[in-house]
């Protein structure tokens, strides 16, 4: 599927898509080696991911009893497939106590709360690419487009509210909206420069560098978040469940099966062949995905 989705030439209006180079016929497959972890280093970033840390006098992080129970399983799996396990590896960004140069309070401007005036904490690129981007695409519909801006768009929804246009309303179409391309382009290049500071050269960068990592070994898909800002592959692999237990609860009565529960690998930039390798090994090793009820 990776292969198909890969086109054969890079896409001359993405710049990403020229960024790393495909194996041959773009055949990830070969990469599938039931030994991928045997040398391999691994390494555990414990801060954070695993257990709380302090940051701006705010306690963050961490796993619970289950989860932490299921993490450790996960790692000895690690040591009986032949990985070498560095064990802590340590993100810099997840271990600064300074809020200015701490990944996790750095989040994406995405709720209603982080309109204009109220963003400073946050990173704008969400709302300011989501601006930019669909209206750039509508554009390029000409008039096939059904709508032609993301206001009208905005507009357009709250006008059909009562047919149900708005099941869970439009906060983040409205913070985006609200963004300027011209005027907040400053904003969003500052914002995105301090995302790959965090995300990259202190982040996966340095800590796979300073412990010679090939990947390091993330619970659930709380990895997602890192790789995606630093926009570095994660390969999520089914490993078991966990009492599904939100906060705010589900109403009282509602009966919540397990949620599923998932480890994760993440590398550097342009590493899906080796990741690949390393969460096919880990697959093979564990066989724990559970298919759903009518889909086997």
């Amino acid at each position: 599927m990776l292969g198909a989705m890969e086109g054969a030439a890079p896409d001359p209006n993405d710049a990403a898509t020229a960024r790393c180079e495909a194996p041959p016929n773009r055949d990830y497959t070969p990469f599938l080696n039931a030994d991928g972890l045997e040398g391999a280093r691994i390494g555990i970033p414990r801060a954070f991911y695993y257990e709380p840390v302090e940051v701006g006098g705010e306690t963050i992080g961490g796993l619970n009893e289950e989860a932490a129970a299921l993490m450790a399983e996960a790692v000895a799996v690690l040591e009986g497939a032949g990985a070498v396990v560095v064990d802590p590896a340590e993100i810099p960004s997840f271990v600064d106590p300074d809020p200015e140069a701490n990944f996790n309070a750095w989040p994406l401007c995405i709720g209603g709360h982080q309109a204009k005036g109220a963003d400073e904490g946050c990173s704008v690129n969400f709302k300011y690419g989501m601006k930019r981007d669909f209206d750039a695409w509508l554009a390029s519909l000409g008039p096939s487009a059904p709508v032609g801006t993301l206001t009208e768009l905005r507009e357009w929804n709250l006008e059909h509210r009562e047919a149900g246009a708005m099941k869970y309303e439009q906060s983040r179409y409205d913070i985006s909206d609200e963004m300027d391309v011209e005027a907040d382009a400053a904003r969003n290049a500052a914002d995105m420069a301090k995302d790959s500071l965090l995300s990259q050269e202190r982040g996966i960068d340095a800590v796979l560098e300073a412990y010679e990592l090939d990947a390091i070994f993330t619970p659930g898909s709380r990895g997602a978040g890192l790789a995606a800002r630093a926009q570095y592959p994660h390969i999520v692999v089914p490993f078991g469940f966990v009492a599904n237990a939100p906060t705010p609860p589900f109403p009282e009565g509602f009966d919540a099966r397990p949620a599923p529960f998932g480890v994760g690998f993440t590398g550097a930039a342009c590493s899906e062949p080796r990741l690949i390798e390393l969460a096919y090994a880990f697959e093979q090793a564990t066989l724990r995905r559970v298919p759903p009820d009518g889909f086997p």
